[in-house]
């Protein structure tokens, strides 16, 4: 069925419903336009193909439709994207294995459903339509039953998740409004004293057959518990063909809230063990309401030895897996993150942070601000700045070429959203 077509019978059938007194419907959405600017070193393989700085645009609308009646409820969230920069140049210029597989526009091709319309792709721009969220549920008593695209997040760390298998975003991501939707079964059934145990069925297809197979899947299951003042988390789980099993919590320390999760994947070759802990603290300074988090994640599929060359990476195929499927976005075991949220005024929040790569001394500085304009109407934007030598995660990798990097300079990123 074409993609209008499956957009089309699904918005029919909500509207009709509702016409008919068989439901509520709430319509919501947004515009936004965002724009990146990098400079790019002159030993960066990007400047040979952009220049001395690298511009994008970006514009998206969303429409979010959300139906109820009774027990039975369904969404349908439709985007509308356009993409317009020096992206498409280096996606061509670079070879795929450099860029980890990354498309250069949204692409269902791992998931059940297609679901993605490009309706152009040429130049240095790209139109896309596609359907972000559909789904089917039902509630009812103690349990809840969701089939179709749909989006969750598991796990305790704020900054690192390794026990989210599902399109977790980039630590460094600014706009982490909307998390991608997967193509799934979800459970939940609520126990008594606020315990709960969730279940998922995530169905994805082969690259190389574009059929939809076990291997490729994730079946999980997770117990949440609550206590006096802590609460934890229990995992099993089937993530492709590894075999996952993870355990986390938070408590109360104090005046601070501890978080943490270990996991550990048993893969054809070798046992690996994943680990995040924080510490997060809000408090008032000189009449300003700040919150900050100090956390620590030791990244088992990591590089032991600092080396990211291609030929080095090509030997660890666990991590390049990993990092082409949107699951990791860090190349070595050993990192630091920090951040603090400072409250300027009610409508101003800055939010300055750190990711420390501890394993070669590379690192992102960050520096974000939010500002509500008025109601409805923000403006999110943030300072980046890479530092570390060449050869290191943040002050770029080899790219095989005698004397170029991947690397990049000083950025920044703007955005711009309209909400109704």
């Amino acid at each position: 069925m074409k993609f209008a077509s499956r957009l089309g019978c699904f918005l029919v059938v909500l509207v009709a419903g509702s016409a008919q007194g068989h439901g509520d419907i709430d319509f919501t959405g947004h515009f936004k336009y965002r724009f990146t600017g990098v400079s790019n070193p002159v030993n960066s393989v990007f400047n040979d193909t952009a220049g001395d700085a690298t511009t994008n645009h970006g514009a998206d609308v969303r429409l979010n439709f959300k139906w109820r009646y009774g027990g039975w409820n369904g969404r349908a969230d439709y985007q509308f994207i356009g993409l317009k920069g020096d992206a498409f140049d280096i996606f061509r210029a670079v070879p795929q294995e450099k860029l980890f597989f990354a498309s250069r526009v949204p692409t269902d091709k791992r998931r059940l459903f297609d679901l993605t319309d490009v309706i152009t792709d040429g130049g240095n721009y790209a139109v896309v339509q596609r359907l972000d969220r559909l789904w089917l549920g039902h509630t009812g008593g103690d349990t809840t039953v969701r089939f179709g695209r749909q989006a969750i997040s598991w796990g305790n760390g704020l900054i690192y998740t390794p026990m989210d298998f599902f399109n977790p975003f980039d630590p460094a991501a600014v706009d982490k409004e909307y998390k991608p939707g997967d193509d799934m079964l979800y459970g939940q059934y609520a126990l008594a004293g606020g315990d709960d145990i969730q279940g998922v069925m995530v169905f994805r297809r082969s690259l190389e057959t574009a059929e939809a197979e076990a291997d490729k899947s994730t079946a999980a299951i997770k117990y949440h518990g609550l206590e006096a003042t802590s609460e934890f988390d229990l995992l099993v789980a089937q993530h492709y063909a590894d075999t996952v099993l993870a355990a986390g919590g938070n408590r109360e320390l104090g005046d601070a809230v501890w978080r943490g999760d270990a996991v550990v994947t048993r893969t054809d070759d070798d046992t690996v063990l994943q680990l995040v802990t924080s510490l997060t603290r809000s408090w008032t300074a000189k009449n300003k309401n700040v919150s900050g988090i100090v956390e620590y994640f030791y990244n088992g599929f990591g590089q032991s030895d600092g080396d990211y060359s291609a030929e080095a990476l090509a030997m660890n195929p666990d991590l390049v897996r990993r990092i082409a499927r949107g699951e990791l976005f860090t190349l070595a075991r050993h990192y630091i993150a920090a951040s603090a949220t400072v409250e300027i005024t009610p409508l101003l929040v800055v939010t300055p942070a750190l990711f420390l790569n501890l394993s070669d001394g590379s690192a992102l500085v960050q520096t974000v601000l939010q500002h509500d304009l008025r109601q409805d109407l923000v403006l999110l934007g943030s300072l980046n700045i890479p530092v570390g030598p060449e050869g290191t995660e943040f002050g770029g990798i080899e790219s095989g070429q005698p004397g170029r990097y991947l690397s990049t300079g000083p950025g920044i990123f703007f955005q711009f959203a309209a909400y109704f």
